[in-house]
């Protein structure tokens, strides 16, 4: 089933289970990984696109209404559906995320971390993410249906 008007120009795939403890569990879910991936705007150590798409993700299994107001969210809303979409993200949304991944990542690698295999897993971590965010393709509002 498809609910079309949960975003104008979004067509989000609804699929609500049947089995109400089940979407009570996701809802749970979808509520707790939207609240970390809230933290995560704000605390950059936190990846916050990974927790939005699971929270959309959960709320589609458990509930329209939220599903629906995630993706209509004024904040993270469009952000949300240009990924789900495959339009990617902004220039602005990468260049930010990649400086925070980095300046977070050396800086725990050199001024917390003591051991060198944490350390060089970190960078690694860091040149994974950062080759995954470099493929995501780069939205741009003029791209926009």
């Amino acid at each position: 089933m498809y609910d079309e008007g949960a975003r104008k120009g979004v067509v989000a795939t609804i699929d609500i289970s049947p089995n109400p403890l089940v979407r009570g569990i996701l809802f749970i879910a979808g509520t707790f990984f939207l609240v970390i991936g809230m933290i995560g705007i704000v605390i950059r150590l936190l990846p916050t696109t990974p927790f939005l798409l699971l929270s959309a993700a959960c709320y589609s299994k458990s509930s329209k209404r939220f599903h629906r107001w995630l993706l209509k969210n004024r904040i993270f809303g469009d952000y949300i559906s240009n990924y789900m979409e495959g339009r990617g993200i902004s220039l602005k949304v990468k260049a930010v995320a990649l400086f925070a991944l980095w300046a977070s990542i050396l800086y725990s690698a050199f001024y917390v971390v003591d051991m060198l295999i944490i350390r060089i897993l970190l960078l690694i971590i860091a040149v994974g993410v950062s080759s995954h965010l470099l493929t995501i393709p780069t939205f741009s509002p003029s791209d926009k249906n």
